[in-house]
């Protein structure tokens, strides 16, 4: 993914909500989202470059998101892909403290990312880049989330990009009103709205891409918002997952929508 935005335990109803857009190069192969073959219990799309994924869930409740850290310029092209981390994580057994344990170990030999990993019901943040927030509980495995409402892109947890308090205000609306459906989230990650030059962050790229990078639907020569995906967690067990690809003009390739009842929310 490159933003997600989700609430965590702040719905009555809903236990857990996610909703999150993947920006990527238009020439990247992926396919979208469905059971994998080789794991017909995992739900993702995929990389067909690398084979990892950005987004995914298994069908007994584990979960695994992935954002790239923007820092242009200090790519290393030899190192290991990121989205492998989501792979692997939906294809272990290991809880997820254990997992970002070891993962902890060789963390730096990846370009730099943000990955929450765990269940529906406990989930953890991990990043490879320095960390600091007063909204979770700092471990070695990275940080237990509390109860709260988050938003997630190219930088830190929370990093209050405009794209990402856009889109927190945009589920807490959705929230308020009781609107939460598929359709209403994936409207609400359809939105275009550049951020003001004021609001822009610095990450290299120069300021005429931070402009191109700031909307949360991205829409650039080559690079645009590929997919939006949302999930949804109701406290009756019931589990809904819709995903949306798109081509570089923003008309849609594909619409696919999976609804199963877990046992271990």
């Amino acid at each position: 993914m490159c933003t997600v935005v989700f609430s965590y335990r702040q719905h009555p109803a809903y236990p857990l909500i996610m909703a999150g857009n993947r920006d990527e190069f238009a020439v990247r192969p992926s396919a979208p989202l469905d059971y994998w073959r080789d794991s017909p219990n995992l739900l993702a799309g995929r990389d067909l470059q690398a084979g990892g994924a950005w987004f995914g869930v298994t069908t007994e409740g584990r979960l695994a998101v992935l954002t790239n850290y923007r820092e242009f310029g200090k790519q290393r092209r030899e190192a290991p892909s990121r989205g492998t981390l989501v792979r692997d994580f939906l294809h272990s057994t290991q809880e997820a403290a254990p997992f970002l344990a070891t993962l902890a170990i060789n963390a730096q030999c990846y370009n730099g990312f943000n990955l929450l990993v765990g269940s529906f019901s406990n989930l953890h943040y991990f990043s490879n880049r320095i960390m600091d927030t007063a909204t979770a509980e700092t471990t070695a495995e990275g940080w237990v989330l509390s109860d709260g409402i988050y938003g997630l892109s190219n930088h830190l947890l929370d990093t209050p990009w405009a794209k990402v308090r856009r889109a927190k205000a945009g589920l807490l609306e959705l929230l308020n009103a009781d609107m939460i459906s598929e359709k209403s989230l994936l409207g609400m990650l359809m939105d275009r709205t550049p951020a003001a030059t004021a609001e822009l962050p610095n990450t290299g790229v120069g300021l005429d891409w931070e402009r191109r990078l700031s909307p949360l639907f991205i829409q650039a020569d080559g690079y645009h918002t590929r997919a939006s995906t949302v999930l949804i967690v109701e406290k009756t067990g019931r589990v809904r997952l819709a995903e949306r690809t798109f081509d570089n003009e923003a008309n849609i390739l594909t619409e696919r929508r999976f609804s199963w009842y877990c046992p271990f929310i």
